[in-house]
C-alpha cells in the first residue's frame, strides 16, 4: 500500500510541476491539421507544388509556409493516388479577452510550431477559441436513385 502512495504523490507531483511549466510558458493553441488538393503543375505531375517556396515538393516531404506559421506535407492518397497536402497550423486566434493578451514570449520568425503566438492571461482564465465547423462527413450512406 505504502508503495502505491509513494507512486501517486510522486505523479502528481510530476503533474504539478508541468501544469506550472505550461503557465509560466504561457498558453499556446493547439495545432490544427487539414487535408486540402495539392497544387501540381503539368510538367511535374507526381510533385506537390510549394507556392510558398516557388518549387516542387516529392511526396511524403515537408516544407515550411514562412512567411506563415506553418509546415505542409506532400502525401499521395490512398484510394485514388491523387496527391494531397497536408497543412498544419496554428489554427484560429483566440476570441479577445481583455485578461489576456500576446506574450513577449512569441518569435514570429521560429520554425514551426514554435511560431505560434503564445498567450498570457490573469491567474484562472483560460482563452476561449471559435468553433470551427467539422467539414460533412464522406461516410454518409449515397443518395438512392430514383425509381
Amino acid at each position: 500500500m505504502r508503495a502505491f502512495l509513494a507512486v501517486a504523490v510522486v505523479g502528481l507531483v510530476c503533474s504539478v510541476l508541468a501544469a506550472d511549466k505550461d503557465k509560466a510558458d504561457g498558453e499556446r493553441p493547439k495545432i490544427f491539421k487539414r487535408l486540402i488538393p495539392a497544387d501540381v503543375l503539368r510538367d511535374f505531375p507526381g510533385m506537390c507544388f510549394a507556392s510558398t517556396r516557388c518549387a516542387t515538393i516529392e511526396p511524403t516531404q515537408s516544407w515550411d509556409l514562412t512567411p506563415f506559421c506553418g509546415r505542409s506535407t506532400c502525401v499521395r492518397a490512398e484510394q485514388d493516388n491523387r496527391l494531397l497536402e497536408l497543412v498544419e497550423d496554428c489554427g484560429p486566434l483566440p476570441k479577445s479577452n481583455p485578461k489576456c493578451k500576446l506574450s513577449d514570449k512569441t518569435n514570429k520568425t521560429a520554425p514551426f510550431p514554435a511560431c505560434c503566438p503564445v498567450f498570457d492571461c490573469e491567474p484562472g482564465v483560460k482563452l476561449e477559441y471559435p468553433d470551427i465547423p467539422a467539414p460533412p462527413s464522406s461516410t454518409a450512406a449515397p443518395a438512392k436513385p430514383k425509381a
